[in-house]
């Protein structure tokens, strides 16, 4: 491996955990001796990159630190354009086009024989049953997991009952036939599941939740054993 290619690797494992991780779990991870590490983060700090510790505090990419452009190997062409395929066939029209712009953004500034790989890659996404679920309504739910705003649904459960909730949305689940909606239910002071395709009214209140999306969303992956660098 070239040492510029090396200095990319090391900044993109930081940029994927967001707690400080020591020299000798990157050294590992990367393959290198802890002088060689010592050394690449030096230069990458001499060089602009925003990176806080040191040896023995544990390294962390700051946030806001934008990588420069990089290029895609063969391997993760194919799952950006896996990827997006799918949601632009399994998402609501607004989240669809926006895969479908994102992948039109990466073709463009790819070199010619990469972008012939991207509009020529022979991974597809199969038919799914079309979702019985309100477009409207799941573009209403992703603004309100963004903005952290509380909500009134109207839900019908798996008995087929009805009632009005107020939560506070944390993440919308992909599947292939429904979305999940994870949320902090006000009437059952609890994390819920809700499926969105039982959900037939939702008003955004416009109002923040108390808590922060980040600690709730912490608490549900603790409940679901779900590792937070987990994908």
């Amino acid at each position: 491996m070239s040492r510029a290619a090396r200095l990319l690797d090391l900044l993109q494992l930081l940029r994927r955990h967001r707690r400080p991780l020591t020299g000798l779990a990157i050294a590992a991870e990367l393959g290198i001796s802890l002088r060689t590490l010592y050394r690449d983060i030096a230069t990458l700090q001499a060089q602009g990159a925003a990176i806080d510790g040191a040896p023995g505090l544990g390294y962390q990419l700051r946030d806001g630190f934008l990588l420069p452009p990089l290029m895609f190997g063969a391997d993760e062409l194919d799952a950006l354009v896996l990827g997006c395929r799918w949601v632009a066939d399994r998402a609501d029209p607004a989240l669809a086009a926006a895969a479908r712009d994102a992948l039109a953004k990466i073709s463009a500034v790819l070199p010619p024989e990469r972008r012939m790989a991207v509009e020529h890659s022979g991974l597809l996404v199969g038919p799914a049953a079309p979702a019985e679920q309100d477009p409207e309504a799941l573009a209403t739910l992703r603004r309100a997991i963004r903005a952290e705003h509380r909500l009134r649904i109207g839900y019908r459960d798996v008995h087929g009952d009805t009632s009005q909730r107020v939560v506070w949305p944390l993440a919308l689940g992909f599947f292939d036939r429904v979305q999940v909606l994870v949320a902090w239910c006000e009437l059952r002071g609890a994390l819920r599941h809700f499926r969105t395709d039982r959900i037939s009214t939702v008003d955004d209140l416009t109002e923040r939740y108390p808590r922060r999306r980040a600690t709730l969303l912490a608490e549900w992956r603790a409940e679901q054993g779900i590792t937070a660098d987990g994908i």
